[in-house]
């Protein structure tokens, strides 16, 4: 019976660490490059996109490790549906375009809107600064400290420079 146990035991770890999928949602105003990125992720080249209307998903595989990601449309219209996606989430990708200056102050209203929902409580934070091959972008560190991002003390988070075209970063 021991044995037997053990086996089962066994299989139930392996089932969990090769075959549980960890939720992510891709998320950031529209034209920031979310689509490009999970295609990077996905294929590791560029794909043509269009605007997203409602989301994409796609699994990928990294390590062994499963990952759903939902790439979620991010026009004005579609963010106030972003909540239907939160359930079960344990990772955002935030995509900040870190040529749009003017539209900042809207991400950093969504990505705290975000935290405080009770579904992400628990989630960890990425923030991709895309298009830093671009003249005249924002630096990671401005991004940064734009959000204020150290001041999230109870969401791991990282942020970090991307150019989801040439797959740096």
């Amino acid at each position: 019976v021991v044995k037997y146990f053990v086996s089962l035991w066994s299989l139930i770890c392996i089932f969990i660490f090769y075959f549980v999928e960890h939720k992510v949602i891709i998320v950031g105003l529209d034209n920031a490059g979310k689509t490009t990125i999970l295609y990077q992720f996905l294929m590791n080249e560029v794909v043509h996109t269009s605007p997203t209307i409602g989301s994409n998903v796609e699994e990928i595989v990294v390590k062994k490790t499963h990952f759903l990601m939902w790439d979620i449309g991010g026009q004005e219209s579609l963010r106030s549906s972003w909540n239907t996606y939160y359930s079960n989430t344990e990772f955002i990708i935030l995509v900040v375009d870190s040529t749009d200056r003017e539209r900042l102050a809207i991400s950093k209203e969504e990505l705290y809107k975000m935290l405080a929902h009770e579904d992400l409580r628990k989630a960890a934070v990425l923030i991709f600064a895309n298009k830093q091959d671009m003249k005249g972008c924002m630096s990671a560190a401005e991004i940064s400290k734009y959000l204020t991002l150290s001041s999230i003390k109870d969401h791991p988070w990282h942020i970090q420079s991307c150019c989801a075209l040439t797959g740096e970063g």
